[in-house]
């Protein structure tokens, strides 16, 4: 929060400081920002946008790496976040991080463990290694990274926007915007998409932008799963990474024979039905 503060000091409640106290035998940590009377209603996409791609667009990484200075959560569950001069280093670290929660939360999952490796060994550095190549380069900016409505607040006698409760790091932009195609969200509605889009055109390969989309979806979906026990976010992940898998790193017919692939999917997918 207060790295975003810093950047775009209207953005965010002024922060004054942190620590630590004892209720009785119990330790409590707290944070201390200006008070902001906040009103239930969802945020005006345009102003929203604006305020977001200013934050983007002016935020320099203070190393010229993705990454963040210190060790950040989303949430109650720690992030991989050590600096990173590649984004597809960088993003292949920060799901790798990911998914070891979830399996700490819920158990191993053979068949999402098996293509989870894909997409970590294949799709992402095809995917996002697109981003990088024939002259291209991904600019780090700092984004909240955990923004969907709850974390927006709106002034209630102003309606002016201010962001709470970030998990910050410096990445590529559209990483921000991942949340909001989770189904889950309020945000998930297209105008927020569409309003964004407005103030920060897609990056080249243009026509690869809604799979990427997904791709950061599948991070913002896993690190949900590892907060909760048996979701059907788990599984939404799951099919995403199988659409990007089937997609951009195939499996030969030889290698599903002969890691028993057809087996494992069919039986996450009858898995899945019975939920």
């Amino acid at each position: 929060m207060a790295e975003i503060y810093k950047t775009v000091p209207s953005l965010v409640p002024h922060p004054y400081g942190l620590g630590q106290c004892r209720h009785g035998n119990v330790d409590i940590y707290f944070l201390l920002f200006d008070f902001i009377e906040m009103s239930e209603e969802l945020p005006d996409p345009t102003q929203l946008s604006r305020s977001l791609s200013h934050l983007h667009r002016t935020s320099a990484s203070p190393t010229g790496k993705f990454g963040f200075s210190i060790a950040t959560c989303h949430g109650k569950v720690p992030q991989e976040v050590a600096w990173d001069e590649s984004w597809t280093s960088f993003f292949t670290n920060l799901l790798k991080g990911a998914l070891y929660e979830d399996v700490k939360t819920n158990g191993q999952w053979p068949a999402l463990e098996k293509v989870a490796s894909r997409v970590l060994e294949k799709v992402i550095p095809r995917l996002l290694g697109a981003l990088e190549s024939d002259g291209r380069s991904v600019k780090p900016a700092l984004i909240h990274g955990d923004l969907w409505e709850g974390n927006i607040a709106m002034e209630k006698h102003t309606g002016k926007i201010f962001l709470i409760d970030a998990a910050a790091y410096y990445a590529h932009a559209e990483m921000e915007i991942g949340m909001w195609r989770c189904e889950r969200h309020a945000i998930h509605d297209s105008k927020y998409r569409d309003a964004y889009l407005e103030q920060v055109p897609k990056d080249e390969p243009v026509e690869e932008w809604d799979d990427r989309n997904r791709l950061y979806c599948v991070k913002m979906n896993i690190i949900h799963s590892a907060h909760h026990k048996d979701i059907k976010e788990r599984r939404t992940a799951f099919e995403d990474m199988c659409y990007l898998t089937d997609k951009y790193a195939p499996y030969a017919p030889e290698e599903m024979a002969r890691d028993g692939l057809l087996e494992l999917f069919s039986q996450a997918v009858e898995e899945a039905e019975l939920h």
